[in-house]
């Protein structure tokens, strides 16, 4: 399977790129300046600047893309779009790395994890750029579209299980009443959902068991 990895030099990327690679898939990094992965391939382009020819011929695009200050969190919405425009109309899947707060925590899908008494003021920013740019990718029909929500304690350092549970839209805990994954089981859970593609179209999302 060839797989392009977008803002791959980010943590979150590298996992990523780590995890195709020992699986034995063609994997191509996609940088704005130098390559800090294992990727065998390469190109360096800016997210906004990707195009359709530099997308051809991948069976799935990966956008590891995250933006962390305030100014620039508008760009979760910019760069989704840029990605999609460029795919759009294409076979190929584009999976993204996303957030857990817009996760629902009521059956009626009408309260986010975000709203809650208890999540961080400092995160609802971040949170809600986030779940703007869900928005906007949940109107895109040309796009064979995949958005991974993390745990919402995400562990960049966290050790690698081998062991998850894959959920959908509603904030879930585990038998431990955790909400809890490595950026590693994450990479992990994002490249079973590469090979197999069974959610085109939706939101899922994955914690720890």
């Amino acid at each position: 399977m060839k797989i392009a990895v977008v803002c791959a030099n980010g943590k979150a990327g590298k996992l990523i790129v780590d995890e195709a690679v020992s699986r034995g898939h063609d994997v191509t990094a996609v940088v704005r300046g130098e390559n800090k992965t294992k990727a065998p391939h390469v190109f360096i382009r800016d997210v906004l600047d990707i195009t359709a020819d530099d997308l051809k011929g991948f069976d799935v695009v990966v956008d590891a893309f995250g933006a962390w200050t305030p100014d620039t969190f508008p760009m979760h919405s910019t760069t989704l779009k840029a990605l999609c425009d460029a795919l759009s109309g294409t076979a190929t899947r584009l999976l993204i790395v996303g957030g857990a707060g817009s996760l629902y925590t009521n059956h009626e899908h009408t309260q986010t994890l975000s709203e809650a008494p208890n999540f961080p003021d400092s995160f609802k920013p971040l949170a809600k750029a986030m779940a703007k740019a869900l928005g906007e990718l949940r109107a895109r029909k040309d796009v064979k579209w995949t958005y991974v929500s993390p745990a919402a304690d995400f562990q960049a350092d966290g050790a690698k299980t081998g062991r998850y549970i894959l959920a959908g839209e509603e904030f879930t805990v585990n038998s431990k009443g955790e909400s809890v994954i490595s950026y590693s089981d994450y990479a992990a859970a994002m490249i079973d959902e590469a090979e197999k593609g069974n959610h085109i179209q939706q939101r899922i999302s994955v914690l720890q068991k």
